[in-house]
């Protein structure tokens, strides 16, 4: 008689309670997971949908020489390593709020993922709140140096499901209006979604952004994932 095969469960890794909650990373077979409030966000089995948007934001600026992209947020770093393995980037900034996902990628087991991106002079790691960014209540984010040629967003599992309710208020109108503000003329706003959202699509073109549409990334079974793009008026 056969044992049936029963996969080990996830072992909890580090848990960590911060102001916006509980974050944990934990390890299942080969797979780190960053679970949020009892929420899955990511782990490591793929990086299609990362890689996607980071590409996607690219592709969508014309060959615009060097081009400046803030990343928001941190998670497994796939975004990150993307963006710092193609030259063609110029500045890459990381917003990332929870400064256990930080530590872990510095000093901890996501660190063989993100290691020579970080290490990477473009490379440019903000702790902070994405939505405090944004609006500007960040120090520097006055600058010129803090607006930036894309925007690649992947802090939620899609404006129609956030991890928390204070996230809802960056795909309102005003969430809207201060990326456009974060944007240079001719920037691209790049939204990850777990799947499509024909009102999200409404509200960047009510919000003035322009060449609206979504780039689908296939999955096992389900609806697609999406990529969300707008580009802010030239």
């Amino acid at each position: 008689m056969h044992t049936p095969y029963r996969p080990d469960p996830p072992v909890v890794l580090d848990r960590h309670e911060g102001p916006y909650g509980e974050v944990v990373l934990r390890r299942h077979g080969d797979l780190l997971q960053i679970i949020a409030n009892g929420m899955f966000l990511m782990d490591t089995s793929d990086g299609r949908s990362e890689r996607l948007l980071v590409d996607a934001a690219y592709d969508a600026l014309d060959g615009r020489p060097r081009p400046s992209v803030l990343i928001g947020g941190l998670g497994v770093g796939f975004s990150l390593a993307h963006a710092a393995k193609d030259p063609r980037w110029g500045r890459i900034s990381v917003v990332e709020r929870e400064r256990a996902i930080i530590d872990w990628h510095l000093e901890g087991p996501l660190s063989e993922l993100s290691q020579e991106a970080l290490a990477d002079p473009r490379t440019e790691i903000l702790h902070t709140d994405l939505l405090a960014y944004v609006n500007g209540s960040f120090a520097g984010a006055n600058t010129p140096s803090g607006t930036y040629d894309a925007l690649c967003l992947d802090i939620d599992n899609g404006p129609d499901w956030t991890v928390t309710e204070d996230n809802e208020s960056l795909y309102s109108p005003a969430g809207l209006a201060a990326c456009q503000a974060r944007l240079n003329p001719g920037g691209v706003l790049a939204v990850w979604s777990a799947q499509p959202s024909p009102a999200f699509d409404s509200a960047l073109r009510n919000a003035g952004f322009q060449q609206v549409r979504t780039e689908e990334i296939p999955v096992a079974r389900g609806v697609p994932d999406v990529v969300h793009l707008a580009t802010r008026a030239a």
